[in-house]
């Protein structure tokens, strides 16, 4: 994907040259060889620090909300999703954004990419089929699909489901056998068993939210971590608390999430706490066929009512 970077160069000049946008949000290379980071481009200049690549893993759409002027913004599929879900909920408007779509072959996971690594990293090259990771003294060329992040060896909208241009040809969508399979793993534990995984996966938690600051669906003016009248939750550490604000915040997100994985991606322990989001994906489809941020004449699937909506399940 690093081909996109001198499109998204292009684009971004054009637009900030023609007055269409006063800022182009997009990535601009971060410290570290294995990681791009969130950057605003205010002029043709800034626009030559832009890029695009396989560790461009931060979903934009969580620095659109509420604000008021005009934005270009880059987005991949899952990013267009969510962006799709702030102007049903009426959090930016249409005729402030020129949208950069992005057909997106999947992000290099952070994790993978330091265990390939013979050393530390200084670049990730990608181009679509092989990453070629580089550091002092080495070079190594890895098969791209050995490390993707997770999230995206699901991914069902690879292109983005809304833009006004795009920086090359649409990819093909996955072929996926079983979508939902790590989730029907742990709902077929027995109870005691899906306590001890949960237990485990959470271990590490720190409460630090970089999972919630990463989220572009978690924009409440004040999020129920931080209520004091009444207290939702306790704000230390134990598991009794870490485990409620995990699940308190997954469905919250029922109905909305893409499965982007700015959560994971974001969180400094590797906590994969996708799994509560994916089991509230997973019940919006089979329950609902409902899929988030598709369509925008369709509002989220637990903000809306229908005099039909199926009632078996509740049985």
């Amino acid at each position: 994907m690093d081909a996109y970077t001198d499109k998204i160069k292009e684009i971004s000049k054009k637009i900030l040259k023609e007055g269409k946008v006063d800022v182009v949000m997009g990535f601009r290379k971060g410290t570290l060889g294995y990681m791009s980071e969130p950057y605003m481009a205010k002029s043709e200049k800034d626009a030559e620090n832009l890029v695009f690549d396989c560790n461009c893993r931060m979903n934009l759409v969580n620095y659109l909300t509420n604000r008021k002027d005009k934005i270009g913004i880059v987005v991949k599929g899952c990013d267009s999703r969510n962006l799709i879900t702030h102007l049903i909920e009426n959090k930016i408007k249409r005729e402030q954004l020129y949208i950069i779509g992005v057909p997106c072959t999947g992000l290099a996971d952070k994790a993978s990419l330091l265990a390939h690594a013979d050393g530390e990293i200084t670049s990730v090259e990608d181009d679509n089929e092989t990453i070629t990771i580089k550091g002092e003294g080495f070079e190594k060329k890895v098969v791209k699909t050995e490390v993707l992040q997770a999230n995206c060896k699901t991914c069902i909208k690879r292109n983005p489901v809304i833009f006004d241009e795009l920086v090359g040809e649409e990819v093909p969508e996955l072929e996926i056998e079983n979508r939902f399979a790590d989730v029907e793993k742990v709902e077929k534990m027995s109870p005691d068993e899906r306590w001890n995984f949960f237990g485990e996966l959470l271990s590490e938690c720190t409460r630090c939210y970089a999972c919630r600051n990463a989220c572009p669906l978690c924009y409440c003016p004040t999020c129920f971590v931080d209520e004091s009248r009444p207290q939702w939750v306790g704000k230390s550490d134990n598991e009794t608390d870490v485990q409620t604000y995990h699940l308190l915040r997954a469905f919250h997100d029922a109905g909305r999430c893409t499965d982007c994985g700015a959560c994971e991606a974001a969180c400094p322990m590797d906590i994969k706490m996708r799994y509560f989001t994916r089991k509230t994906i997973k019940d919006c489809v089979e329950k609902f066929g409902f899929e988030a941020g598709m369509d925008l004449e369709q509002r989220p699937a637990l903000d809306q009512y229908k005099i039909n909506d199926p009632n078996e399940f509740i049985k």
